[in-house]
Order: C-alpha cells, then sequence, then structure tokens
C-alpha cells in the first residue's frame, strides 16, 4: 500500500515538473522571439537611417558634380575693345574649373584676348572665404576684380571678364571697364542687394587711395 502511494507521487511529481519546464521553455521561447523582434526592428532602423544619409550625402555630391548655371552680361564696347561679363554661382574649386572649361566650349569666348576671372566661397564651418583670380594676360585685372567682388561682399559667385582687344590700346579705361561689367551682372542676378552702398564704398575707398597719395608727397 505504502509503495504504490509512493509510486503515484513520484508519477505527480514528475507531471508537475514537465509542466514546469514546459512552461519555462515558453516562457523563454516568448521572451526570446521578442527580443529577436526587436532586434530585427532596431536593425531595420539603423539600415533606414543609413539609406537616409547616403541619400543625403549623394544628393549633397550630386549637387556639387553638377555644373552650375551660366549667365551672360551686356557687352561694352569701347574703341573696338569688347568686354563681357559671365556669371556662375559656386560652392566648391571643382565647379569653377567646370565653369571655365564649359565657357572655354564657346568659341567666341576662348578666342577672346583675355578672359579674366576672380571667385569668392564662403565656407560655413571655418567662417572664412575661399577665394581666388586670373589675370590672363591683363596684368592686375583679375586682383582688380576680386577686389570689386570684396568690396561688394559677394559669395559662393564666380565672374569671368572676356576681352576681346579691338587694337587700340585703351589705358586705365580698360580696368574700368572689367569692372564695371562684372559689377553690372553681380546687381542684376541680386549678388549685391544694395547698389548704392557699394557705390559709396567704391568711391569711399577712391577717397582713402588719394588722401594717402596726398600724405605721402
Amino acid at each position: 500500500m505504502l509503495l504504490g502511494l509512493k509510486d503515484k507521487n513520484v508519477r505527480i511529481y514528475r507531471i508537475a515538473l514537465r509542466k514546469y519546464i514546459c512552461q519555462d521553455v515558453k516562457k523563454k521561447t516568448e521572451e526570446e522571439d521578442v527580443q529577436c523582434e526587436e532586434d530585427i526592428v532596431l536593425a531595420c532602423q539603423l539600415e533606414n537611417s543609413v539609406k537616409a544619409l547616403d541619400f543625403d550625402v549623394s544628393e549633397n555630391r550630386r549637387e556639387i558634380e553638377e555644373l552650375p548655371p551660366i549667365d551672360h552680361g551686356i557687352p561694352i564696347t569701347d574703341r573696338r575693345s569688347t568686354f563681357q561679363a559671365h556669371l556662375a554661382p559656386v560652392v566648391c574649386p571643382k565647379q569653377v574649373k567646370m565653369v571655365l572649361a564649359k565657357l572655354y566650349e564657346n568659341k567666341k569666348i576662348a578666342s577672346a584676348t583675355h578672359n579674366i576671372y576672380a571667385y569668392r566661397i564662403y565656407c560655413e564651418d571655418k567662417q572664412t572665404f575661399l577665394q581666388d583670380c586670373e589675370d590672363d594676360g591683363e596684368t592686375a585685372a583679375g586682383g582688380r576684380l576680386l577686389h570689386l567682388m570684396e568690396i561688394l561682399n559677394v559669395r559662393n559667385v564666380m565672374v569671368v571678364v572676356s576681352r576681346w582687344y579691338g587694337g587700340i590700346l585703351l589705358g586705365p579705361d580698360r580696368f574700368k571697364h572689367i569692372n564695371n561689367c562684372a559689377r553690372n551682372i553681380l546687381v542684376e542676378k541680386n549678388y549685391t542687394n544694395l547698389p548704392e552702398e557699394s557705390s559709396k564704398a567704391l568711391g569711399k575707398n577712391k577717397k582713402v587711395r588719394k588722401d594717402k597719395k596726398r600724405s605721402e608727397h
């Protein structure tokens, strides 16, 4: 009798143990499933974030690698010499080269006696300007053009002035025509919104130079 009772208790204990083990296994399985689902969701979120980042970077790269639009100003002619300005928005030196290459595809521009240019690019991270100029044989013309752009406080823009020499020397007037061409197209394209103040700044600059010369004599 006692032996039968003992066997019965053993069977009950085994059944209870199996139920406990099954419940524990089921609980662990459910927890693992939940954890697995969370890992999958997290992985998907990370993948989407990376894709979005790649998309943004590629979009910016595409914008930089694209040729910017080029505008052409109204020519100025004096004693058979003709001057014409060309303008393009630029945000990196690579675009400067692209604009020059595109302009030189035009046979008329490529045949110009001089293609003077200057550009100013504002670097947001360093809070400074990346700028340069080129005379292309017209001594000091590039520096004067860049100086004009500094006075007008323009940014992220490039100006090229083509000059076709007509056989008659113009003297200092050639610099006046180069800067006038450049200034006109910068104002026309709204790179400087205060033309009157810019004119005053130019006048003030000339006055300072004159006063400096007088003090030297």
